[in-house]
């Protein structure tokens, strides 16, 4: 009964598949082909990874990148390139060490936890206490770990969607907090990823304003492992040292534009974010994404199209760091966010692309149908409406300022194997990938922007105000 009612969900979207090749736009067919056949969009990838590498927020690797992409983009025939500064905080990297003491010496694989606190100069040595959840931890008694060291080996689920990783990320977003509430001296994580490599996986962590900031770092997953048998035997010691810094520097957003013909002030916004972690080069996080956004606009312009509205391609600079960045944007951007008609965002690798969420209400526009004939040759055969999720970076603009938004479905089988770990690196890009999904977002923007339709009138409530 269950499969009788997901395949009748899915019905609207198969007779649409079925029947929208009849409204073929010869124009986004013919783009998504040449838009297949480029090399631009991975010659950008490849350059940003071996000329500029990874790209930390606030560094000055990714101010040059935010410099190099902008002349990139005056190059590739953008009628418009500029950039848009904000104050962030640099944290930089610093040597890290984790070793099991007690009862055997054992070194592990060991990443800080970005934004952490560093230890004291010699480290911390003190008693482990693990927990096989974030939320056991979060059930602990207050004052319990006073003194100890708290590990957390919650496992990650894979999932092609990725959605396991929103379960999982608690440990890593709000467990230093947690633990320091109970009395703990630092947190040690089980990475936030689905591999088995002895490579620890970084990211953000965010400290609560009503808790001590403790060290937080992440080990590999087979440390985790070994960590959690051991403790399962008796008393385990561990040995932490992390010597990060925090200072102020400024972030870098790059934002070129194609002005549209008849509407310049309505906007198409797609993107990506061009900060990266630093353990890896950068290239599926999200070089792939801003690659992608780029190629597809550049797509446009060498088939000599010029939409009706404006194309936008947003650089973001902050991304893994979010809250304040993520604002600093939608400040800048406050009086035309009623302008943008649609914005989508690419930071999920390069897997290939096998579904679409288009906004509420346009499923059967003339857009759609046409969107749909356009990217199944491509692979893409479940269209649906109702995106709500178009990227860490458009979610303000999204639920502060009703922007819609459209969200393309990637296979991310083995992206947290790779995510935020020094195996990010080029190589675990697939040039073909890619290229398709240059191709459906070219074919997207380019639809969007030359189309009249109203996003948000399709979308809003019968009888609301439009």
């Amino acid at each position: 009964m269950k499969l009788f009612r997901r395949l009748s969900s899915a019905l609207p979207a198969l007779v649409l598949l079925s029947g929208g090749a009849a409204l073929a736009d010869d124009t986004a067919a013919d783009l998504a082909a040449k838009a297949s056949a480029s090399h631009w969009g991975y010659d950008f990838l490849a350059d940003l990874t071996t000329d500029i590498g990874p790209r930390i927020s606030g560094s000055k690797a990714a101010q040059d990148a935010a410099a190099w992409a902008a002349d990139r983009l005056k190059k590739a025939g953008f009628d418009e390139v500029h950039l848009e500064k904000f104050p962030v905080t640099y944290w930089a990297r610093g040597a890290e060490e984790a070793d099991i003491v007690q009862p055997r010496l054992q070194h592990l694989a060991v990443a800080a936890l970005g934004h952490s606190v560093p230890t004291p100069s010699g480290g911390i040595e003190a008693e482990v206490v693990v927990f096989k959840s974030f939320q056991a931890l979060r059930d602990a008694p207050d004052g319990s770990l006073k003194g100890r060291i708290a590990v957390i080996t919650q496992r990650m689920v894979r999932a092609q969607n990725g959605e396991g990783y929103g379960i999982a990320v608690g440990s890593r977003v709000a467990g230093p907090s947690e633990a320091a509430k109970k009395g703990a001296v630092a947190l040690v994580i089980r990475s936030v990823g689905t591999d088995h490599h002895r490579l620890p996986h970084t990211g953000l962590t965010l400290y609560a304003k009503d808790a001590p900031k403790i060290p937080a770092a992440a080990i590999s997953n087979p440390d985790a492992d070994l960590l959690e048998r051991m403790a399962a035997k008796g008393p385990v010691k561990l040995r932490l040292k992390l010597e990060n810094k925090s200072t102020d520097s400024q972030a870098v957003t790059v934002v070129g534009e194609i002005k549209g013909r008849e509407h310049p002030e309505q906007v198409v916004l797609i993107s990506g974010h061009l900060d990266s972690w630093e353990l890896g080069t950068g290239a599926i996080d999200d070089g792939a994404g801003v690659a992608i956004a780029a190629g597809a606009a550049k797509a446009i312009i060498d088939q000599g199209l010029h939409p009706k509205r404006t194309i936008r391609v947003v650089m973001f600079g902050a991304e893994e760091i979010g809250g304040g960045p993520v604002d600093a944007y939608e400040a800048a951007h406050a009086k035309e966010a009623g302008n943008i008609v649609i914005a989508g965002e690419s930071d999920f690798g390069a897997g290939r692309i096998y579904n679409a969420a288009v906004p509420a209400g346009s499923l059967g526009s003339p857009f759609a149908k046409q969107l749909t004939a356009a990217i199944l040759p491509l692979g893409v055969d479940m269209l649906h409406e109702g995106s709500s999720h178009g990227g860490a970076d458009i979610e303000g603009i999204h639920e502060k300022d009703g922007v819609p938004l459209v969200d393309f479905g990637q296979d991310g089988t083995h992206y947290f194997d790779i995510h935020h770990t020094a195996d990010d690196t080029l190589d675990k890009v697939d040039p073909a990938e890619l290229a398709q999904n240059i191709a459906v977002w070219a074919s997207f923007a380019w639809l969007a922007a030359d189309s009249d339709v109203d996003f948000r009138a399709l979308s809003a409530p019968a009888g609301s105000a439009k």
